[in-house]
């Protein structure tokens, strides 16, 4: 994995996954150490971010790295009309590693083909997130203790979702159940399902999310997207499609467990959060240990 660039959860096999997920244990265990002293990390955000820019800044730290970089791309010369190709090729002298988020997709793979030094994609627009893919198969492994034979609902915006897509992708290699739930309007990508029906697993559609909680291992809530519809009335219309409560979750499986990728709006009432079966801010803090076993890896400074 040593300089190999992470830009699709397909970049990485399933053993190479797992490779990931198991040092990550061993980071949990010891996050404070200095084996990044001797290297820099550019964080490169051209759109808004508070956990994964902080996160992977955070692991950064904790491993004695340095990191540059910006938070916002009006603070750069991309807004003096900076090509992303001229960015990228000059950070590179600069760092060792790109950790990049763009609203533009694909940008990330463009990067990872002109840049000398390894690319990871911390999101570009509705295509993938692989890093929150990791920490997502992390934090359901950890509380379900295994990623084999799991009822798996995806809850909220499926079609721009990109966390979702990314993990669907992911846990195709794991014999999983989908359960997908969503309006008509935010249904699961076609391209996305594709990859469930190669590996002839199973799915159901609902638009119904009460119908799904009972069946439930993993209960993935996403928000519905305000920046990604062009039309704001469509927003308006189904931004509130769903909401849950804690007494909706009381007589679920003792196994249930509530993710959400985050932040949050009003898909999930704060009254949950004081269940056991929340889990979606041990879910955040998973992706420090995460991404330092994937920077690390890629880095070669481990195997």
């Amino acid at each position: 994995m040593k300089n190999k660039s992470l830009v699709s959860i397909n970049d990485y096999t399933k053993e190479e996954q797992l490779r990931v997920l198991e040092l990550a244990r061993e980071f949990e265990k010891n996050p404070v150490q200095t084996i990044l002293q001797d290297y820099v990390v550019a964080s490169l955000f051209f759109e808004p971010s508070t956990r994964t820019r902080l996160s992977f800044e955070s692991a950064v730290n904790r491993l004695g790295g340095k990191v540059i970089g910006f938070s916002e791309a009006s603070n750069t010369s991309v807004k003096k009309g900076e090509s992303l190709r001229d960015t990228i090729l000059t950070i590179a002298n600069y760092s060792d590693l790109i950790v990049m988020r763009n609203p533009i997709e694909g940008s990330a793979r463009f990067a990872s083909e002109i840049s000398p030094v390894p690319i990871i994609n911390a999101g570009d627009g509705a295509n993938q997130h692989p890093t929150q893919t990791l920490l997502d198969l992390y934090s359901i492994l950890k509380t379900q203790g295994t990623l084999d034979n799991l009822h798996v609902a995806f809850v909220g915006d499926l079609k721009y979702g990109r966390t979702v897509h990314s993990l669907v992708i992911a846990l195709c290699n794991f014999n999983t159940t989908f359960h997908l739930v969503s309006p008509l309007e935010l249904k699961l990508p076609s391209s996305v399902k594709m990859h469930i029906k190669e590996k002839n697993l199973t799915y159901h559609q609902y638009t119904d999310m009460e119908e799904v909680i009972p069946n439930a291992d993993v209960f993935y809530m996403t928000r519905i997207q305000r920046e990604r519809f062009s039309d704001p009335l469509e927003y308006e219309r189904i931004k509130n499609s769903y909401n849950l409560h804690h007494d909706m979750i009381l007589n679920t499986k003792d196994n249930f467990k509530v993710l959400h990728p985050l932040p949050r709006v009003n898909e999930i009432d704060i009254n949950v959060d004081s269940s056991p079966k929340a889990y979606y801010f041990e879910q955040a803090l998973n992706g420090v240990y995460v991404r330092q076993a994937l920077m690390a890896l890629i880095l070669g400074l481990l195997q």
